[in-house]
Parts: C-alpha cells; sequence; structure tokens
C-alpha cells in the first residue's frame, strides 16, 4: 500500500530538510573537488608567454595580429550526475535501524541536492533484473523532489537483481560523460564486471554497497525461517549451530573480497556502509579518497 498523500510529503520534507543540510554544511566543499567536470572548455584566447605549450597556439589569431597567441582554457563544471538506484526486493530489508532501502533513499537525496548545489544535472535509473523506470537528468529543487517522492513510493514490477543490465542501458541512454552512483547491496548472481568495467571507461562510476548487519553475521536465536526477497524461496536455518553460523559468516567474506575484486579490476571507487552505521561517515572518505 502506498503512503497516504500527507505522509508521504511529510518524508519529502523529513529527508529534505536532513539531506539538505548535510549537503549544505558537510558536503559542500568536498563533493565539488571530489567529482570534477567533464573537462577543459576554451575560455579565451591571450599572447604567448615563455613556458606555454605551443600545442595550445591559436594559429587564425596569431596570423592576423602576425605574434603568438594561445588558447586560454578553464574546467568546465557543470556535471551530469545519475543515480543508478537497486529497487529489487532484498533492498527491503532491515533489522536494526532501517531498512536498506531507506537509507539507499537518504544516500541519494543527499547526493542530488549537493548536485544542484554545485549547478549539477540529476537524473535517476531505478532497476531491479531490468530499467523499471528512468528519469531524464535535470536541474533545480522541483527536480530533487520529485526524485525523493519516487524513491519513497516507487513500487518495481520484479524482485529480481541485474546489475549488469542497468549498467549497460546507462552506457546507451547517457551520451556524455557523467557522474554515476550505483546503489545497492550488489547481491546479485549475474556477471556484471564486463558492464561496470565499460560503463567506467565511458562514465566515473562510483558504486555504493549499503548491507544489514544480519547479512554479514547471523545471530544465535535458534531455528530461524528465512526468505529470500528476490525468488520467494523459504528455508529454515538452525542459527543455534556454530557451523552454520560459522559456513554463514565465512560465505559473507568471500562475498567482500569478490566484490572488491571487481571494482578493483573495473578501477571502480566504491564505498560500503551498514545501515546501524552513519553514512555521512562512509561518504565524507569516498570523497576524501578521491581528492
Amino acid at each position: 500500500m502506498q503512503m497516504e498523500s500527507s505522509d508521504l510529503l511529510k518524508r519529502v520534507r523529513q529527508i529534505e530538510i536532513k539531506s539538505k543540510g548535510l549537503s549544505t554544511n558537510i558536503f559542500a566543499g568536498e563533493y565539488h573537488s571530489a567529482f570534477k567536470g567533464r573537462g577543459m572548455v576554451f575560455s579565451e584566447v591571450r599572447e604567448y608567454q615563455y613556458g606555454d605549450d605551443i600545442r595550445d597556439i591559436e594559429w587564425n589569431v596569431t596570423a592576423r595580429f602576425n605574434k603568438p597567441y594561445i588558447k586560454v582554457f578553464e574546467e568546465e563544471r557543470e556535471l551530469t550526475v545519475m543515480l543508478l538506484v537497486d529497487v529489487s526486493g532484498s533492498l527491503n530489508y532491515g533489522t536494526v535501524r532501517q531498512m536498506k532501502r531507506d537509507m539507499v533513499t537518504e544516500i541519494a537525496a543527499t547526493l542530488a541536492f549537493s548536485a544542484i548545489q554545485n549547478n549539477d544535472k540529476i537524473g535517476v535509473i531505478f532497476f531491479s533484473d531490468h530499467v523499471e523506470k528512468f528519469i531524464p537528468p535535470k536541474k533545480g529543487r522541483k527536480h530533487i523532489l520529485y526524485i525523493i517522492r519516487e524513491l519513497l513510493e516507487f513500487k518495481p514490477q520484479s524482485n529480481a537483481t541485474d546489475i549488469g543490465y542497468a549498467l549497460q542501458y546507462l552506457t546507451q541512454a547517457i551520451k556524455r560523460r557523467c557522474t554515476a552512483f550505483v546503489m545497492s547491496d550488489f547481491i546479485d548472481g549475474h556477471n556484471y564486471q564486463q558492464a561496470l568495467t565499460i560503463a567506467n571507461r565511458k562514465h566515473d562510476v562510483v558504486a555504493i554497497q549499503v548491507y544489514d548487519r544480519r547479512v554479514a553475521e547471523l545471530p544465535d536465536v535458534g531455528l530461524l525461517k528465512m526468505r529470500d526477497a528476490e525468488d520467494g524461496f523459504t528455508k529454515i536455518v538452525d542459527t543455534s549451530s556454530a557451523s552454520v553460523r560459522k559456513a554463514h559468516a565465512q560465505w559473507w567474506q568471500q562475498h567482500v573480497k569478490h566484490l572488491r575484486d571487481i571494482f578493483s579490476r573495473s578501477n571502480v571507487d566504491a564505498v560500503s556502509i551498514r545501515t546501524d552505521h552513519d553514512y555521512v561517515v562512509a561518504l565524507m572518505s569516498l570523497f576524501a579518497k578521491r581528492n
């Protein structure tokens, strides 16, 4: 059941106040320096000075004035930022502080407000095992509030996950270089490394993994009925068994190592955030790593 409109507006306002405050007071400078513009654009010409790169000589102006002039460039600050948001069934899970989807929503909103404060465009790709919805990049507070409402209310058609499909869609749909944040728990049985590598060659891709503590470590609570949120499969797990808990912990460690290998081989910056931890600290660490 979708939120009542008054509850939705209240939740949107709460997220706006929190995320806008974070982006203004904490992330303003770090975001700007961590995510550079598309490149250098022509600004003006001036007379050649000793030490200037001869490759920047503007030959038409040089010929007209009979002395060398060079082209001066400046950074093109405006970015296009894309948020690739996993809306599969596994994101609707949380045991300690909040659901994974709630944290993803807050992180996405904070990045969105950081983007518009830098005059950047922001767009969203909601994905499961296919692209559920594409919001083209635009500027402005009204656009951000629309994105936040969709983050809160959007109901996917599928519970499954295919990160590679979303990355392929990004590569094809966004023609100019952008900064793309992929937000997911990255629990995906498909092989998406090639799609990630290709996407990162064209764009600047950043991976943000959000996970729950109980996915990393099983509690000792006896028999536990567990249901896979993506395929609906249910099984009984004896969490009182030390060997079961150990096997689960080993699976998680292998999964974490596998993710690190994928991100490293794809040359993608990544951060991992637990739902009962402070995502502000994690994002600041990510920004610092890119400076």
